[in-house]
């Protein structure tokens, strides 16, 4: 019986030890639940499936385990061998999925640098009606200030008398709660929220989940089935009491925006299961993890958001300005976000009737356009999931939408993750930065497939195929070979197109690594990635400094105070081998190694 994840990559698990032991022949049943509530895991036991209707998945997640290690070993071999050919250090891995990801932060920062803010002009009128003031806008922009008076004067409003209401509309909207969450959706509301990293809010809800009180994290849907609403709806009360609201008028019918088994596959979207937390007996973060899952899926009871949206048009020699005002008269779900910040209304608007005649004053504002935003991670996950809307090629833009982007709800995380390690980006103040050594990647792979996100997608398409059994393994794998070997043939004529900014880039960040004097041979100490090492090791020198010791991060500081002065300065968070914190000086003794030098007491 298999009974890991339920998910690809825990049927792979079991399928490859099944291989493995000689039983692969044997009959297979496949446990498969979304919880890991005794009850769950019971009526899982008593409603066992075939083993066998889960082996495409295996052949799924072995294919793409496969395609990764095809063009990771290759790809990454090839572009690290011509960098350091053209004076590079170090490693540049470059995989299935990491290079359009990358290439996704590069192209905004780009966009950011080469940003040209430009002035634009706006013009307002303020109204006088007896019931009342109120501000229209004109909908165009202007780029110049003579663009706009000449506008003005064209169309003589400031000679006019008097304005006219030329229309008036009252209009009840309805704004629903939120849908519940899938795996990315979380992430990206807990980066904005609480500052959490994705792989952070990953583990903090595969926690919840392994203490039985949030259903399966990695779900790529927003959507549960009529069980799952049943269950809610029966111990709705317990949840309103854990979290200390309450709704007056539950809403206990299945609403399609929430409730659709159709959109249920695999996993439903991630929500409370039957079991409550006691809230004081867990961490501060999984708290708010849970609370934000409890919030969100106690929003589905709740009416929504009603509000009266009202538009004046009001015409200045039938130049129409417009004005929006907004009234609440239902806040429905928002009531239980009470919380936070209210929304700011739209300003009232007076009562006001279709041929009134109304004073008015105009007024030019002056803005200056923004660059876009630096993604954030919670901005990046949508951008991964969404990238299809950017792109104008149609074939890519459908598959994409179908395959949901790059990567999968499960592993998004890890590759950002991944990103940091290889020191691809860098993150400040929760901004994605890419850093020299990114830039020179994505320079060097501009025009490469691997760089696009379309061909992720396409083979994101043909690896369902081959869950669906419309596919094979060697055909896919048959298309990556033939893939690398084509990268292989064409990637030398980049690095020559490149040569002389792959040199340049290479002197500076050979001048930045640079941490000092090595105190055996005098040649230059760099940063080498994982240590510090005297750049005459072909010499043979073989003096190095760990980035690590007694389990504390060594700054660069500390590296060039041992380097300079042989000694730094009081060191504090050193742990012992028995696990107690204490504080030393490291120093570096007659045989070039690191020693401990305690205060004197």
């Amino acid at each position: 019986m298999i009974a890991t994840d339920s998910d690809r990559e825990g049927e792979a698990i079991a399928r490859l030890i099944i291989n493995l032991s000689g039983n692969s022949r044997k009959t297979i049943r496949r446990l498969w639940i979304n919880s890991l509530e005794t009850s769950e895991i019971k009526k899982g036991f008593q409603n066992l499936k075939d083993g066998q209707a889960f082996y495409s998945t295996y052949k799924e997640a072995e294919t793409r385990q496969i395609a990764d290690w095809l063009v990771g070993i290759n790809l990454t071999r090839l572009y690290t061998l011509y960098m350091q050919k053209n004076g590079m250090r170090g490693v540049f891995s470059v995989g299935r999925v990491q290079p359009p990801t990358l290439f996704l932060i590069y192209q905004r920062n780009e966009e950011i640098k080469h940003f040209v803010s430009k002035p634009f002009y706006e013009l307002y009128a303020t109204f006088t009606h007896s019931n009342g003031k109120y501000k229209g806008k004109y909908k165009e922009r202007f780029d110049t200030l003579e663009n706009l008076d000449g506008f003005k004067e064209t169309n003589q409003l400031e000679q006019a008398e008097n304005a006219e209401v030329t229309n008036v509309k009252v209009e009840e909207k309805r704004q629903y709660a939120p849908k519940l969450f899938s795996l990315s959706d979380l992430q990206s509301f807990a980066n904005k929220r609480f500052k959490y990293s994705a792989d952070k809010t990953l583990s903090i809800a595969q926690k919840l989940y392994e203490k039985k009180v949030l259903s399966y994290p990695r779900s790529d849907t927003n959507y549960i089935g009529s069980p799952e609403f049943d269950y809610l709806k029966s111990n709705l009360s317990r949840y309103l009491e854990l979290a200390g609201v309450g709704i007056s008028e539950p809403q206990l019918n299945e609403n399609k925006r929430y409730v659709d088994g159709s959109k249920v596959q695999e996993h439903y979207a991630i929500i409370p299961t039957k079991t409550l937390p006691k809230l004081s007996d867990v961490t501060k973060d999984e708290k708010n993890i849970y609370l934000l899952v409890l919030y969100r899926t106690l929003a589905i009871f709740e009416k929504p958001y009603i509000y009266d949206e009202t538009t004046i048009d009001t015409a200045i020699n039938q130049v129409l300005f417009q004005s929006k005002g907004k009234t609440e008269k239902e806040r429905g779900w928002k009531r239980l976000y009470k919380q936070e910040e209210k929304d700011k209304d739209d300003p009232l608007l007076p009562e006001v009737t279709v041929n009134d005649s109304v004073a008015f004053a105009l007024e030019t504002k002056e803005g200056k356009t923004q660059p876009p935003n630096y993604y954030t991670e919670g901005t990046l996950l949508t951008a991964m999931k969404h990238v299809g809307r950017a792109m104008d090629d149609k074939d890519s833009k459908d598959i994409l939408k179908e395959t949901e982007g790059i990567g999968t709800e499960a592993t998004r995380a890890s590759i950002i993750e991944t990103l940091k390690k290889q020191d691809y980006i860098t993150i400040s103040k929760s901004k994605i930065y890419v850093t020299e050594k990114g830039e020179l990647l994505c320079r060097i792979i501009a025009e490469d497939e691997i760089a696009n996100a379309g061909m992720t997608a396409q083979w994101e398409r043909y690896l369902k195929k081959i869950r669906s059994q419309q596919g094979t393994q060697e055909a896919f794998l048959g298309s990556i070979e033939r893939f690398v070997q084509h990268l292989i043939e064409k990637v030398p004529q980049n690095f020559q197109d490149k040569k002389e900014n792959i040199a340049d880039v290479a002197g500076h960040m050979e001048q930045e690594n640079v941490m000092g004097t090595c105190p055996k041979c005098q040649n230059s100490v760099v940063d080498k990635g994982k240590f510090y090492g005297c750049s005459g090791y072909k010499d043979g020198c073989k003096f190095t400094l760990p980035k690590r010791w007694s389990q504390k991060a060594l700054t660069k500081k500390n590296v060039q105070d041992l380097l300079s002065k042989r000694e730094t300065s009081l060191i504090k968070g050193f742990k012992s081998k028995k696990g107690s914190n204490f504080s030393a000086k490291l120093t570096l003794n007659d045989e070039m190694k690191l020693a401990f030098e305690f205060p004197k007491k």
